[in-house]
């Protein structure tokens, strides 16, 4: 459950009496970046009625004891506490300073409290991390930062984490990605409370999109290329090196259970704690993911990218290309090679031999070679953009290109458009 989709919990809750729709709580701490900070404080904290925008009315609230210091040094000075949360209809966390410190539980007691009483709780990039503590995440889909996805579902295994949204609304707890899906995601909120043209109006205002899509993104998914120390030393490193040295053969599971000494059983359940994936999404995830580099690099037909990339039949290859990427792999290839810049000399076809090696030429970064743990701790990084794969509806898409290269993946002929704010 994503983005517009805004599905209420059976069991909504009633507002309290003394909370107020109209009235916002931001809940800053110390040590928050400012930019994520600044962003529901701007949205619902400047009277814009003269452009046809409701008025919410903000409360700032301290989520620990003064001074709050944020980026570049800068000190706070939050004009309420925690008690003031009692009278908000929503409570927007925008961020938090550390996914490996423990949130204040004075907080986390008060946003429990806030969620019972029937308020919304929001909760912007790493302030997922601060629903997630507060146990308001437990069994429900969510969202953060594509970099500190994986750690989100492996330190909280209950929550249904996506990074491929740009945010979720589950009703009464709403959770967004990066900086800017926060803007997303506040958008969104203006128009389920005013409508389309209270949004439109705000976003106007903001110069930004009203409403982005997923294509607007150009389906670009980042790589996380730094790993705990911990995953890179793990001895799972290493079997995890030689599927992706291997993954034009055919092998499953049960092979590389094997290779790491394991029952299936706890292979599954040791990959999953180190990954936050099943072992299984995992490895269809990089077999596609090889499928989909071929397919933009090479000549190659779909029927032999599918046996280059370890999948029994062609058929195999288009359902679960499809299912992760939105398209076919032809009609992949062919949006690809449209949106290529014109300029300049085509790319020459990969060479059948450097094919048969795909994972040793993925692995140079610059002049230098990844050593086979780090090259595992890379694979590990790809799992970080495939979230968990317990549900069905949360198939990976993964990335392509890390942050700041490449070109943008393009919009895909047929390809569903799900909506966001």
């Amino acid at each position: 459950m994503s983005q517009d989709s805004a599905a209420v919990p059976d069991a909504a809750r009633k507002l309290a009496a003394r909370r107020r729709r109209e009235i916002v709580a931001v809940l800053l701490f110390s040590g928050g970046p400012i930019f994520e900070s600044s962003i529901p404080l701007s949205v619902f904290g400047i009277d814009r009625q003269d452009a046809g925008v409701p008025r919410y009315r903000l409360l700032v609230c301290a989520g620990e004891d003064a001074p709050l210091r944020t980026t570049g040094g800068l000190e706070l000075s939050a004009p309420y506490g925690l008690e003031a949360i009692s009278r908000a209809g929503t409570v927007v966390v925008p961020a938090w300073r550390s996914i490996t410190q423990a949130p204040p539980p004075a907080a986390l007691d008060a946003l429990r409290r806030a969620h019972e009483e029937g308020a919304r709780i929001v909760g912007l990039c790493t302030g997922a991390f601060v629903l997630a503590a507060a146990g308001l995440l437990d069994g429900r889909p969510a969202t953060t930062h594509w970099m500190y996805a994986p750690t989100l579902a492996k330190r909280y295994p209950s929550v249904h984490v996506d990074p491929r949204e740009l945010f979720v609304d589950d009703g009464d707890v709403l959770t967004s990605a990066g900086t800017a899906a926060g803007i997303d995601l506040c958008l969104h909120i203006v128009r389920t409370d005013h409508g389309a043209d209270a949004a439109n109006a705000l976003a106007r205002r903001l110069v930004v999109p009203p409403r982005r899509t997923a294509s607007d993104l150009g389906h670009q998914r980042y790589l996380d290329r730094s790993l705990p120390e911990e995953i890179g030393a793990d001895p799972l490193a290493e079997v995890v090196a030689w599927a992706l040295e291997h993954l034009h053969e055919q092998f499953d599971v049960e092979t590389l259970a094997a290779r790491a000494y394991m029952s299936r059983r706890t292979f599954d359940r040791r990959f999953r704690s180190l990954t936050g994936s099943a072992p299984l999404q995992w490895l269809i995830t990089q077999r596609v993911l090889q499928a989909q580099r071929l397919l933009e690099t090479s000549d190659y037909s779909v029927d032999e990218v599918a046996g280059r990339c370890g999948f029994r039949s062609p058929v195999a290859l288009r359902g679960h290309f499809r299912r992760q990427l939105g398209a076919s792999p032809a009609a992949y290839r062919a949006a690809y090679r449209a949106r290529r810049p014109q300029s300049g000399a085509a790319e020459p076809a990969l060479r059948p031999e450097r094919a048969e090696r795909p994972e040793r030429e993925r692995a140079t970064l610059g002049s230098e070679r990844f050593s086979a743990a780090a090259l595992a701790g890379h694979a590990l990084a790809e799992v970080a953009d495939a979230g968990k794969a317990a549900p069905e509806g949360y198939a990976a898409r993964l990335p392509e290109t890390p942050v700041g290269r490449g070109a943008a993946r393009p919009v895909l002929p047929g390809q569903r458009e799900r909506p966001v704010g």
